[in-house]
């Protein structure tokens, strides 16, 4: 790997940037992570046809498997973490390897990331199956950890899906879904934890949303099957519910109350007018969609 990569080519920007105020060292930085959005944007039909690709898998029992070091890494966790609260996810059908263990999610691990075997090693460590969705993010595109996740995930008959910020990257060769988020020289020479960094957890948000979508996590565009793990989340638990079945706060509250906080079977027992139990059976005729649930008659 010869070639300067377009993230650590130094930007011709802000050839100055060590001199501005901290005004305009804030509108620089601001204005420059505009460049994530349109790398994305660019990005989003090779998304679309990932998460088409990765439904049957995951509808089917299969897990996300996110593979990353660094920043990259820590997006990886961070995004596999919050499928769990947002759209109760079981927590083990959406784990995050990162170079240099757990405890890299804190302490930079120098040279963790440089392990190609130990990317296989983890990766083979969660026994990938056909069903499951390997992710490997990487900033550079070369990152050898990396690497051997998706080797690992391959061999597995695994989906692949690689997410990298340069052109010609080994990762996105390496991927079956190619995911390019081209999002150029850093304002910072080489600090991929700006742009780059935001153009993935943008890419990253977007694919597992879409993909909980499609799997009935989402009834028109209301969270509806979250988990009520604490009193913020209870507040909005009920609030979904009001709006969901347009019913009053006590009547939302009492539906919750009888179906252990499931906003999903609140809103079909309130509209219709069935118990926790039949809305349940309603809800698993029809793949959890509260709308083909409540379609039925």
């Amino acid at each position: 790997m010869h070639k300067t990569l377009n993230t650590e080519t130094p930007s011709l920007q802000h050839p100055d940037l060590d001199l501005y105020d901290s005004a305009r060292l804030m509108q620089a930085f601001v204005d420059d992570q505009r460049a994530a959005i349109e790398a994305v944007n660019a990005a989003a039909p090779a998304l679309a046809a990932a998460v088409d690709a990765a439904l049957p898998r995951i509808a089917a029992g299969g897990r996300l498997l996110y593979a990353g070091a660094g920043t990259s890494g820590r997006l990886g966790v961070l995004d596999s973490v919050e499928l769990v609260p947002t759209f109760s996810w079981p927590r083990e059908r959406a784990v995050a390897v990162l170079a240099g263990g757990e405890g890299a999610m804190f302490v930079a691990v120098e040279g963790a990331e440089d392990d190609e075997p130990q990317g296989r090693r983890d990766i083979d460590a969660l026994r990938p199956g056909p069903d499951d969705v390997v992710i490997g993010i990487a900033a550079s595109g070369h990152t050898p950890y990396v690497l051997g996740a998706l080797a690992a995930g391959r061999a597995a008959g695994s989906l692949t899906i690689g997410v990298a910020n340069n052109p010609d990257a080994a990762v996105l060769a390496a991927s079956q879904h190619p995911i390019l988020l081209d999002t150029g020289a850093e304002i910072i020479s080489g600090s991929t934890r700006l742009k780059a960094g935001t153009a993935q957890k943008i890419a990253l948000n977007s694919f597992s949303s879409a993909l909980m979508v499609r799997l009935n996590k989402v009834y028109g565009n209301l969270m509806v099957d979250m988990k009520a793990t604490n009193a913020k989340l209870v507040r909005r638990a009920v609030a979904l519910t009001m709006r969901a079945a347009g019913v009053d706060e006590p009547t939302a509250r009492a539906a919750l109350d009888r179906c252990d906080f499931s906003v999903k079977t609140a809103v079909v027992m309130l509209l219709q007018h069935v118990d926790a139990a039949a809305a349940l059976a309603l809800l698993a005729r029809h793949d959890g969609s509260v709308r083909r649930a409540l379609a039925e008659r």
